[in-house]
């Protein structure tokens, strides 16, 4: 029997909802193997889709429930192209699909958060709230008091052994901060994260698919964004910052330097530069990499170091990076407990698991919080208490 079309649809919201996702109506017609043309008829309320097709919409596609598309007219939200302004318009217009759900997924997060904490934090020291950064102050001098906020040494970083451990060590002091942490493992490969700023709970989300000496760069990124009290978008190549305004590209500018700053503080690195040959460019990459050790970073961030200090040209850079980038290999699979674990904030899981065993929170919401299905709760709960890594 043929299904018949659902009345009472309202077309303005199947364009938000698809809009909202950064779907094209080709590719919704794809997904439901439908002519753009059906897709578009829907959309100009000429006709409407049936039943299951308004399933496939809502809970494959567009990630709404089938209720929203019976109200009178959109709810009010962001939208990433109003909520960031540290990415080009042109690159905010071609965000992927999994891209826009990370960030929805993200401001579901800090609604959690507001919910278990009672829009409180719980961190006894908010950075946000003790220092703020300027773009035209002393870049050293920020640094080392974001350094000092934290309690890290250079000794202590330079005794972190692998970038797992570094990630890890980087990850909890912002954490103890009262930023919250999360990961995910994005489709869209060139995204390297992004903030979203709160008076209390400021969330930090990157991008797992990444290496960890990037996600530790993007952390400190995203933190500076913080500090500038703005939310921020950020891409691993950052050809984007030249074909921002020039207000914006300042702020990019600056973000990166910090983040390089505190990771690699300037009067130290001048030490160690000292120990290269003069014709860096070349030198073995053996001499980038001991470096990039000693400081728990990649080696893309050592040579743009020795950009900034004239010892390289931009060719070199240039190429250097792009080989480097071409020889990286792809996250593997792993523990599905583990990796979970090390997806969310650390203080949000165990929060959320501390009120489920007090009896506080039934197991049902406990498994919503965290995003998984109620069977998987007691495997994912046991990684938390065992600690569930990077």
């Amino acid at each position: 029997m043929k299904s018949e079309s659902v009345l009472g649809i309202q077309p303005e919201l199947l364009r938000w909802a698809r809009k909202t996702v950064g779907m094209s109506v080709t590719e919704v017609a794809d997904s439901l193997k439908r002519k753009p043309e059906e897709i578009e008829s829907w959309e100009a309320g000429h006709s409407a889709p049936t039943y299951p097709q308004l399933e496939k919409l809502a809970y494959q596609l567009y990630k709404r429930p089938l209720a929203v598309f019976f109200l009178p007219e959109p709810p009010e939200e962001t939208t990433p192209q109003r909520e960031f302004r540290t990415l080009p318009t042109a690159d905010l217009q071609t965000l992927s699909r999994d891209t826009y759900l990370q960030i929805r997924r993200a401001h579901a997060y800090q609604i959690a958060l507001k919910e278990l904490f009672g829009g409180h934090n719980p961190a006894s020291r908010c950075i946000w709230k003790s220092l703020s950064l300027s773009i035209r102050g002393d870049l050293a001098q920020q640094a080392q008091q974001i350094r000092q906020f934290f309690g890290v040494t250079l000794e202590e970083q330079i005794a972190w052994k692998s970038d797992t451990i570094a990630l890890k060590q980087w990850r909890q002091a912002v954490e103890d901060c009262g930023v919250f942490v999360f990961k995910a493992a994005f489709k869209q490969k060139d995204i390297s994260g992004f903030c979203l700023m709160d008076e209390n709970l400021p969330i930090i989300y990157l991008n797992n698919s990444t290496t960890k000496t990037r996600q530790i760069f993007s952390l400190l990124h995203e933190l500076a964004h913080l500090l500038l009290s703005i939310n921020g978008l950020s891409k691993f190549d950052t050809d984007y910052i030249a074909r921002l305004p020039e207000s914006e590209k300042q702020l990019e500018i600056f973000c990166n330097a910090i983040a390089a700053e505190i990771l690699i503080p300037g009067r130290d690195f001048a030490i160690q530069a000292e120990r290269f040959p003069a014709n860096i460019e070349g030198a073995p990459e053996t001499l980038l990499s001991d470096l990039a050790g000693r400081y728990g970073v990649s080696r893309e961030v050592i040579l743009r170091r020795f950009l900034d200090l004239g010892r390289v040209s931009r060719v070199f850079y240039e190429n250097k990076t792009m080989r480097w980038s071409a020889q990286k290999q792809p996250a593997g699979g792993g523990n599905w407990y583990l990796n979970q674990g090390a997806y969310l904030s650390d203080r949000f899981a165990k929060e959320v698991v501390s009120r489920h065993f007090r009896g506080q929170i039934s197991l049902e919401q406990a498994s919503d919080f965290l995003g998984i299905k109620p069977k998987s709760y007691a495997g994912f709960e046991e990684r938390i208490l065992q600690g569930s890594g990077a």
